[in-house]
């Protein structure tokens, strides 16, 4: 048992009569990386919040180094040697990333002071070792969110426990920002410390774990080594039945500009972009954090004030001074954080679909709820978004059920260009198919579709043509049949 940190069996969880977990069952050994794989619902994170002691369990039992343990909260878990960088992030935003690490444990001076200067000095040593560009001064509420998930995941690591659960750790990353983290996961592995990995992205549970257990259902479904399993036999243990194709794409791009930009300008350093998208095309943007991807689309959504260049749509000028007039123009802006500036958690399936739309939901001042429900249970309809009413508010909807009704609410817009940030950051492989049709049907019908992309397979499977951001400057321009892999990260370096 020395060499097994954390075994757990038979872990069971209802709420409200409902099960969300009925067997969940894992091992992780000293010094591996193991990743718990599964679809939006599995039951993986009612299984790590147990393991953290955010909740108690109904049964089953849960052993540390072959001690059975009943961690009554979070601080317990920390107590015992295991942290967690959780999916959804939870920073202090008028803290500095320094204070942010060491919340609740900053060092003291005399009189109970906090030590400023050994504390900044710690964040930046920490930081600097896991390769992530981060002054440890700055303001959280001044950082991207692939920033804000770097220092969460410095924080997790700070407190130097013996099991380190990452679930999603990379879903706002780009390539190069992972590779660091995979460095610092390689070197936990040295230590003798076990890694749970949690992640939609397959590439990097192979590039990454020694081992895998899949759930389904709420239940565990298999395990065993990852070299013994092929990515297709992986997806069809996560979704349960065989996908034909990882991306669909059916779209073809037509010769009429729809939208063309010239010489354009944005927030940090974005300046003299250019470049045209057609009827029919799915024309990715591609690069590093702080390339100036999204900085584009927020220009161009009315996000961030005009300082230069023009926008044309259909041949007419664009002005956008808020996102009010880019809507009533044809333009929708799906971005890359859903929880924080996508969706009201707390509102309901129907208020979200319809919030873009209420314009036309209207019969003079008030609301019109018929129309109101006929538009929501169009859009649940549309896009399959599995729910139990358009009444259920959006926070009990697993991730790509929230993402579809992200989409949802702005195809309800009619739009006539389709801005998606990071369309599938933190959804599975299922779900994640769903939103590919989404978008080549859009594009097929008519449409354009601008796409914001971190994942190379992502881009080379959907995009027609991909732009590489560099230093806020369009780095090149690859054409379907010249993208590769190896280019895109040469144009982007």
């Amino acid at each position: 048992m020395g060499d097994v940190l954390l075994e757990v069996s038979g872990l069971k969880k209802s709420f409200g009569g409902v099960a969300a977990l009925w067997d969940g069952r894992f091992r992780l050994e000293r010094g591996s990386v193991h990743a718990l794989c599964g679809g939006n619902g599995a039951g993986k994170s009612t299984f790590l919040t147990i393991v953290m002691g955010i909740q108690q369990r109904d049964a089953g039992t849960i052993r540390r180094n072959g001690r059975e343990v009943h961690f009554a909260s979070p601080g317990e878990a920390l107590e015992n040697g295991i942290s967690i960088i959780e999916q959804e992030l939870s920073p202090v935003p008028a803290m500095t990333v320094a204070e942010n690490i060491f919340l609740g444990r900053e060092p003291l001076r005399a009189f109970g002071r906090v030590d400023f200067r050994s504390m900044n000095a710690r964040a930046k040593e920490l930081l600097d070792q896991l390769g992530f560009d981060i002054p440890p001064t700055a303001l959280m509420m001044d950082l991207s969110v692939a920033k804000l998930q770097l220092v969460e995941i410095a924080k997790a690591l700070s407190y130097d426990a013996e099991v380190i659960i990452m679930d999603e750790p990379t879903s706002a990353l780009g390539e190069s920002e992972a590779d660091h983290l995979f460095a610092a996961i390689r070197r936990l592995k040295a230590q003798g410390k076990g890694v749970i990995y949690v992640s939609h992205r397959l590439s990097e549970i192979f590039d990454i774990a020694d081992s895998y257990t899949v759930f389904r259902d709420g239940a565990y479904v298999a395990d065993g080594a990852i070299g013994d399993v092929g990515k297709g036999d992986l997806i069809r243990m996560i979704v349960g039945r065989p996908l034909t194709e990882e991306f669909v794409k059916e779209n073809r791009p037509t010769d009429e500009i729809a939208l063309a930009v010239s010489g354009i300008d944005g927030r940090n350093g974005v300046r003299d972009v250019s470049f045209e998208a057609r009827r029919g095309e799915i024309l990715a943007f591609y690069g590093l954090m702080g390339s100036g991807r999204t900085e584009i689309f927020e220009r161009l959504f009315g996000l961030s004030a005009h300082r230069a260049g023009t926008v044309r749509l259909d041949g007419e000028d664009l002005r956008v001074r808020a996102p009010a007039d880019a809507i009533a123009k044809g333009l929708a802006f799906v971005t890359e954080d859903r929880k924080e500036s996508g969706l009201v958690l707390l509102a309901s399936v129907r208020n979200n679909l319809c919030m873009a739309s209420l314009p036309a939901l209207s019969r003079g001042v008030n609301m019109s709820v018929a129309a109101e429900k006929r538009a929501a249970q169009r859009m649940i309809d549309l896009f399959g978004v599995k729910t139990s009413g358009d009444q259920l508010e959006v926070s009990g909807l697993s991730g790509g059920n929230q993402q579809k009704v992200v989409l949802g609410k702005w195809f309800m817009t009619d739009p006539k260009v389709l801005l998606l940030d990071e369309p599938t950051r933190g959804v599975d492989v299922g779900a994640k198919r769903e939103i590919y049709r989404i978008m080549s049907d859009f594009a097929a019908a008519g449409g354009t579709v601008l796409m914001i992309s971190s994942e190379t397979d992502e881009v080379l499977g959907m995009a027609d043509r991909v732009i590489v951001m560099k230093d806020g400057r369009i780095a090149g321009e690859l054409s379907r049949a010249a993208m590769t892999a190896e280019e895109l990260v040469h144009l982007a370096a």
